[in-house]
């Protein structure tokens, strides 16, 4: 039976993943607790997917779920194959662990690689909750569609899709950059499917780097703020508050 795109990279990743959270890796125990939690997460989506290749055809938000858990797959595949170039060729190479603890010693570089890490358990904690509120598990085939709300739809609109933005970009742009007004707030109001939060999203991506501190968390419309406070402060870099 032929592989798809989605499984010939996603079995693979899920063994890296595995082999980040070994024990061959015990010494490095920030990367191998991510390792683990991207393992579980993706395991979930795994058993999904396996279930889509059974079927001969799949509804159209069932698709795009996959087609998007495809993309960040190979987003996580490159971003390991890099970190085990960068610190140290293949997993297997002897002397790997000590010669990846001293590099780590680094600061910087244990901020960067927290950070991408960090950013890998944000896109897996956003495709897994996805394919909860979709109800991806259920999906049989495109005569069954799955009930979504509307309005969260603007979420996953991609910004090149999207027609006339670069006019209220440009405009949001110019008002959250004004040394004058010093605006601490700017909403973007309109109906369901417009693409509003593409829209922020272009505008944060654009102007984040002015900023010594930043965070990006699109909120559903039935939001738990303990899960959101607690995404904003690691975002932030701050110990998430957890009761």
């Amino acid at each position: 039976m032929p592989v798809s795109a989605t499984m010939g990279v996603m079995k693979p990743l899920l063994g890296k993943l595995a082999t980040l959270a070994g024990d061959e890796y015990s010494k490095l125990k920030g990367v191998r607790k991510q390792a683990s939690f991207l393992e579980k997460e993706l395991s979930a989506m795994n058993a999904a997917l396996e279930k889509m290749e059974l079927m001969d055809e799949l509804d159209p938000v069932a698709k795009d779920w996959r087609d998007r858990v495809r993309e960040m797959s190979y987003d996580m595949d490159n971003c390991i194959d890099d970190f085990i170039r960068q610190f140290g060729g293949a997993p297997a190479k002897a002397g790997f662990i000590k010669e990846t603890v001293r590099h780590l010693k680094t600061l910087g570089q244990r901020h960067r690689i927290a950070d991408r890490m960090e950013e890998l358990k944000v896109l897996a904690l956003e495709a897994n909750e996805r394919r909860i509120r979709y109800k991806i598990d259920e999906c049989n085939s495109s005569s069954s569609f799955v009930a979504i709300d509307p309005r969260m739809s603007a979420i996953y609109v991609d910004a090149a899709g999207l027609v006339g933005t670069d006019g209220p970009r440009k405009e949001l742009v110019n008002l959250l950059t004004d040394t004058e007004k010093k605006l601490k707030v700017v909403s973007i109001v309109g109906f369901g499917g417009l693409g509003k939060t593409t829209l922020a999203k272009q505008v944060y991506d654009e102007i984040k780097g002015r900023f010594n501190c930043m965070a990006f968390l699109p909120i559903s419309q039935k939001p738990n703020m303990t899960w959101i406070l607690n995404r904003l402060q690691l975002k932030l870099g701050q110990v998430p508050y957890c009761s």
